[in-house]
């Protein structure tokens, strides 16, 4: 038995992989194009692991996706790679529209002639898990019901519209051509192993470095935030027993104002890190707010509780200090990814 995973030397999917071998021998492929936010050196626990198949490629290689899935057999694929940065989507849809959109078609399309192919018991268990965002919802006011599954679609940036489309596709190939699909929609992940562009690793970053911690507009948007951990463990729950064809949202009941975040980061930094120029609060900067900034996104988890039996393992408490602290400890894979040195080993590597 084995899986296929797309994205796995990325945030989510890094770790997902290193969280899957703690309570599994079964192998995974590990499909990751290596773009900037990917990167090896999250796996670098795994080295040698017989468990674990890196494979440097792209999901919108058809020839290869159909190697892999010939040459391994998985009983199921779950789709973590994706481009997923706003502020990137806005200054660069194409990239977004390439891997998101055009990609998922490619992994799907490989899938569907794959499962095809399989004997009855290999076809009926197979699974296509699809991890997607709860941005493809839109903007909710701050009285409005959280995000549930039947929430309407309504992406505001040019990252959400292409995690929408995938979304979409999912949904069609498994009511056309009967693909045995699930999707997973989840909030704001933070955690060991994020690239340092998104807000969390951003503040401990530049705090820890005397640099300004920028916060768009007001500083009010509110997001729900959801510890990696947890991300993984309810994607473990979806894939051994969520409903085919169904959509799971994945939240952590953490609504938080970006305000509030970068607070309390640096509280927590002025206790585990202090500096001696004072509060690291002294370095907040409002900036101008990014065009079509969503106001607030909030998850309804209470469909994956009520079938799959799963909450979240920690608070926002919990969460954050367990982040910050890990930041603090991993002081050379931060400067490894400002620096660009693994990307230059991969090249080496890889050629």
């Amino acid at each position: 038995m084995t899986i296929l995973v797309t994205g796995g030397a990325g945030f989510i999917g890094s770790n997902f992989v290193l969280d899957w071998f703690k309570s599994s021998d079964e192998p995974i492929v590990n499909l990751d194009a290596l773009t900037y936010a990917g990167n090896l050196a999250n796996l670098a626990a795994l080295q040698g692991d017989a468990r674990h198949v890196f494979v440097k490629g792209d999901i919108g290689d058809r020839a290869l996706v159909d190697s892999l899935l010939a040459a391994h057999r998985p009983r199921a694929c779950l789709h973590f790679a994706a481009e997923s940065h706003v502020d990137r989507s806005i200054h660069g849809p194409g990239a977004f529209m390439k891997t998101n959109v055009e990609g998922t078609f490619t992994l799907l399309e490989a899938a569907r002639a794959y499962w095809g192919g399989l004997q009855p018991d290999a076809k009926a268990g197979f699974r296509f898990h699809h991890v997607s965002t709860d941005e493809v919802y839109g903007s909710l006011k701050p009285d409005a019901p959280a995000f549930t599954e039947t929430h309407p679609y309504e992406p505001n940036s040019p990252y959400s519209a292409s995690k929408a489309a995938s979304d979409h596709l999912v949904r069609a190939w498994h009511h056309t051509y009967g693909l045995p699909v699930v999707t997973t929609n989840c909030s704001n992940n933070y955690g060991p192993y994020h690239f340092p562009e998104k807000l969390i690793p951003l503040m401990i970053v530049n705090a820890l470095a005397g640099k300004p911690l920028p916060i768009y507009g007001d500083g009010q948007q509110v997001r729900d935030w959801l510890f990696v951990n947890d991300h993984c463990s309810a994607i473990r729950a979806v894939l051994a027993g969520g409903r085919l064809g169904e959509t799971y949202n994945i939240g952590g009941w953490n609504e938080k104002t970006n305000h509030e975040i970068v607070h309390r980061v640096c509280a927590l930094l002025d206790e585990l890190r202090p500096s001696a120029a004072g509060p690291h609060t002294r370095l907040i900067t409002h900036v101008t707010d990014r065009p079509g900034h969503d106001r607030r996104y909030a998850i309804d988890a209470r469909k994956i509780e009520r079938e799959l039996g799963w909450r979240p393992a920690e608070t926002f408490e919990t969460g954050i200090r367990k982040t910050v602290q890990w930041y603090l400890d991993h002081a050379d894979w931060v400067a490894d990814v400002q620096s660009g040195a693994y990307r230059a080993w991969v090249d080496k590597q890889y050629g």
